[in-house]
């Protein structure tokens, strides 16, 4: 028998939204703040689902208090399901209240579940089995939703991947599905201060005092050891630095045309896990092999770092970004899932496929292409006499192209790196961002700053560096920073990105520069939908560390990881007619 005051609170938003249409307001404008239809629910502890081989993994399911089939969302964790800081207790108990029943489940030798814990490496094959045994119950309507943060979205998109049928739709959140260029390296330098202390830290069984950590130690193949926490699968991370058959096996963005459900991606502008949501949506919508998995992708970029602090903090480093932001993440997933799973007609099929928040603005807006609509890619080029090293000059950032101007030169030093991201949380970038004024004082920083802007610039879209320069070693990095400077002197970094000299051709195979020799490098800074104010400044700032969210180059070009032995390098950076270094900054009409 069906709940009689449930399908009354159904019917009374169903004319609500008629409604709305018939007066022309649009339905991308309605909030998804459904109200709660089940006050009661039940819980059942560590429900047992078996997989192929056996193994049992533990589950908790949140269920309304009505002998009834529902839809099902599922969450598949590695971090414990009644741990506090999973958050999961009072996630469950939200769904269950929404009309869904929840599951949520330890995956593969984490909590309560058996076997073992090897990130990554079972989840497509898990995915399918559990999926498999809970559209099998009398409760679960066949339709089944998954949705999650971080590992959890990685979940989600395996189980995409397996093709199960009962899996109508996902929404993963802050993840990527390409872990080798994402998780754990970035254009060839890998992510030492997140993945490198995550995967150490989990290993053991629950997360670690993080002072715990000496991310300073050498070689950073003993690190797991030095720190008494022996990881085998962080030895395996570092022992494949290039792309290769061991992240083949685990990397989901190479099977983009087996997904063919709706997906809701969703990213934050301070995640380090940005490009992997651009990448995952566009991927889909551009590869899959279903015309209908194609047309229904959706993407919403909000303020949000790794662990969305600005939740709570309504903030990013020092700078207030309002309150429309507040709440928005789970409105939109619970009106992607009503839409798919409920089958309710709320609209969310005729929403733009591209949500934004841009910062400044601090508000919504819905795009129907990437890049925006308007958007005019506009070269900055750098420019100085030599030694734009804020000690001895500044150098100048402005649309004009470069003449015949001298090369900056600093030394990069692996002893004494850029260690600015060691002073923050990188999964809470937002809440602890450090002022970037404090760089001023490091000799191998070069900045290159605007004149203050007359009008307000908003730039929304892709970045990139384009920089043209040598250096006395072999192997090094190169570092860009993208970044706001107000008129008080506040420094905020809007992006920034990193590029491993040995990886400019390709990131399966290392190929040396010859030192002394002049090169062009690329250097992906994500993107950002950020309005620059009037009368502030848009600086870069050059550099060839940025420790520990990466590790140091050591200069040597000796086998990765595995040596303590450093050179300083001298870095020489061109900006001239001939070598125009420059920064795009998409520009978008206001």
């Amino acid at each position: 028998m069906k709940h009689w005051k449930a399908d009354l609170k159904w019917l009374a938003l169903g004319l609500s939204e008629k409604l709305a249409k018939y007066l022309w307001l649009p339905f991308k404008t309605i909030p998804s703040r459904t109200p709660d239809l089940y006050s009661k629910i039940t819980i059942s502890k560590n429900a047992p689902i078996e997989m192929r081989d056996g193994v049992r993994l533990y589950a908790d399911i949140y269920k309304p208090v009505i002998d009834e089939p529902f839809p099902v969302i599922l969450i598949r964790l590695p971090y414990g399901k009644e741990e506090a800081g999973s958050a999961m207790v009072p996630e469950g108990k939200f769904w269950a209240q929404k009309g869904y029943i929840c599951v949520i489940q330890d995956v593969r030798g984490k909590y309560r579940s058996q076997g073992e814990w090897s990130p990554f490496i079972h989840e497509i094959e898990d995915g399918y089995d559990s999926i498999d045994q809970i559209a099998k119950q009398p409760w679960c309507n066949g339709n089944i939703g998954m949705t999650g943060k971080s590992y959890c979205g990685y979940t989600c998109w395996a189980a995409a991947v397996s093709g199960h049928p009962s899996l109508k739709c996902i929404a993963p959140g802050v993840t990527a599905t390409d872990v080798y260029n994402t998780w754990i390296y970035n254009n060839g330098a890998f992510c030492l201060g997140s993945m490198g202390k995550w995967g150490i830290g989990w290993n053991s069984g629950k997360s670690v005092n993080k002072y715990r950590l000496n991310t300073d130690h050498l070689p950073v193949m003993e690190l797991d050891e030095a720190s008494e926490l022996p990881c085998s699968y962080y030895k395996e991370w570092l022992n494949h630095p290039t792309r290769d058959s061991y992240w083949d096996t685990i990397n989901l963005d190479q099977h983009y045309s087996k997904i063919k459900i709706p997906v809701l991606n969703i990213g934050g502008w301070y995640d380090l896990f940005l490009k992997g949501a651009l990448n995952d949506w566009k991927g889909v919508a551009t590869q899959s092999n279903d015309p209908y998995a194609r047309l229904n992708q959706w993407i919403m970029l909000g303020p949000y770092d790794h662990s969305q602090t600005t939740e709570t903090t309504g903030r990013i480093g020092r700078l207030s970004i309002g309150k429309k932001h507040k709440g928005e993440w789970y409105d939109t997933l619970q009106h992607f899932f009503d839409y798919w799973l409920q089958r309710m007609e709320n609209g969310f099929d005729q929403t733009e496929r591209i949500k934004l928040f841009t910062i400044n603005d601090n508000d919504w807006r819905y795009e129907s292409q990437w890049p925006v609509s308007g958007v005019r890619m506009t070269k900055y080029y750098l420019h100085s006499q030599g030694g734009a090293n804020r000690i001895h000059s500044v150098g100048v950032l402005s649309p004009d192209m470069p003449g015949e101007e001298p090369c900056d030169v600093y030394f990069y030093d692996p002893k004494n790196p850029v260690g600015i991201t060691r002073e923050t949380d990188l999964w809470q970038r937002a809440k602890t961002m450090k002022n970037r004024r404090t760089l001023e004082k490091k000799s191998d920083v070069l900045l290159y700053k605007s004149l203050p802007l007359k009008n307000d610039m908003e730039i929304t879209g892709p970045l990139q560096m384009t920089l043209y320069a040598s250096s006395s070693v072999s192997d090094t990095d190169f570092t860009a920073a993208l970044v706001d400077i107000f008129p008080n002197g506040y420094v905020l970094m809007l992006q920034e990105g990193i590029i491993r000299v040995a990886f400019r051709v390709s990131d399966r195979k290392r190929t040396l520069i010859k030192p002394g020799r002049l090169y062009k490098y690329v250097i992906d800074l994500g993107a950002t939908s950020y309005n620059i104010k009037k009368g502030h400044k848009i600086g870069v700032e050059i550099s060839s560390s940025n420790f520990d969210r990466y590790d140091r180059n050591l200069n040597t070009a000796v086998g990765f990881g595995a040596s303590a032995d450093m050179v300083r390098a001298t870095q020489k950076i061109y900006h001239s007619h001939i070598h125009p270094s420059h920064i795009t900054l998409p520009i978008a009409p206001r």
